[in-house]
């Protein structure tokens, strides 16, 4: 049940409640950010009657007004950083992956970007002295790249104190080197992520919408989300809008469904976080022909814009392309058995 009372808004009756909170607007907050046309598709009213609802959210939910910058800065020392355990990474980050932010991954096939999803949704689920925001996970696999297999060597590689501090917060009795005890560990941080595979782009859309439910579900409770992982963003939406007359369509539901990512980064304090594919700029002449797809509609939503690319060996190389505080930098790292590695 929503910790709201819904049917004191008004034009919001019993019937009308259940149908907003079926569709996961189950707060003031969620319904006072939420636009018109999406209130009255969802509950079946009026749009000039979704309108006077979202108004009585806002004003009820103090939502919509300016603050000071004394307000916002207070307002973001809320924010958490995830490390990726790499400090070269971390230092380019100012401290790891934003929550309430989303971070785009993108790179050839091979770069490495599923590895990353795989590396944070363990990492996001260790103690926060250690760099983690002990926190859960969810991941949309729109390109069957989820293996629990990988999982599990990610959890074994991490440092001693890590696995230390997250067996003492488990309160899992033993020691890294200590096999039961780690495969008590593995399996409970496996059963932290929740996994749905998107089988289209229409399903993927539905499954963002699913885990703000999920986010709302475990909000209050002692493992709140704080990851959702989508590998890859725009895989679907590439393979089923093909060419020039399909791309504003493409470009208007993949805009939606951002969106609704950025919604569950925000009211849950999450770290969301994409991967995206490339195309190759054949008008190049000069420098990297790499791009990533998504157009201006990607490029404007993603708060970090981080690329990948293949060096010598397990090498790869991150750079930070775009972010609105921290100037353009690169790193290296390592892919491993043990997971990421710093070089």
């Amino acid at each position: 049940m929503p910790d709201d009372d819904l049917e004191s808004l008004p034009g919001v009756g019993p019937a009308t409640a259940d149908k907003l909170v079926e569709a996961g607007f189950e707060s003031y907050q969620s319904i006072a950010v939420a636009s018109p046309a999406e209130l009255s598709n969802t509950a079946d009213i009026g749009d000039s009657t979704a309108s006077d609802i979202i108004n009585a959210a806002r004003k009820t939910a103090d939502v919509g007004g300016f603050e000071t910058g004394s307000a916002v800065l207070e307002r973001r020392k809320q924010i958490g950083k995830l490390s990726w355990h790499i400090d070269e990474v971390d230092d380019m980050l100012g401290g790891g992956v934003e929550t309430q932010s989303i971070t785009e991954v993108y790179g050839e096939f091979g770069a490495g970007k599923s590895q990353v999803t795989h590396q944070l949704a363990v990492n996001v689920q260790l103690p926060t002295d250690v760099g983690g925001l002990r926190g859960s996970c969810i991941f949309i696999d729109s390109e069957d790249t989820f293996r629990p297999e990988r999982i599990d060597d990610m959890v074994r590689g991490l440092p001693d104190e890590a696995i230390q501090a997250t067996l003492d917060d488990r309160e899992i009795e033993g020691s890294p080197g200590d096999e039961e005890a780690m495969e008590e560990l593995v399996d409970s941080m496996l059963d932290k992520i929740h996994v749905a595979k998107a089988f289209n782009s229409n399903h993927q859309i539905l499954l963002a919408q699913k885990a703000k439910e999920i986010a709302s579900e475990h909000e209050d409770s002692e493992w709140p989300v704080r990851l959702l992982c989508v590998d890859s963003l725009t895989a679907h939406f590439r393979a089923e809008y093909v060419g020039r007359g399909e791309l504003a369509n493409r470009q208007q539901k993949l805009n939606k469904h951002l969106h609704d990512l950025m919604r569950v980064g925000n009211l849950y304090n999450s770290v969301v976080l994409v991967t995206n594919q490339v195309a190759s700029n054949p008008d190049s002449y000069f420098g990297d022909p790499t791009q990533p797809i998504g157009g201006n509609i990607l490029g404007h939503t993603s708060t970090f814009r981080m690329y990948l690319r293949k060096s010598k060996g397990d090498k790869r190389i991150v750079r930070l392309v775009d972010a609105p505080n921290l100037p353009d930098g690169e790193a290296v790292m390592r892919v491993q058995d043990g997971g990421l590695k710093p070089e």
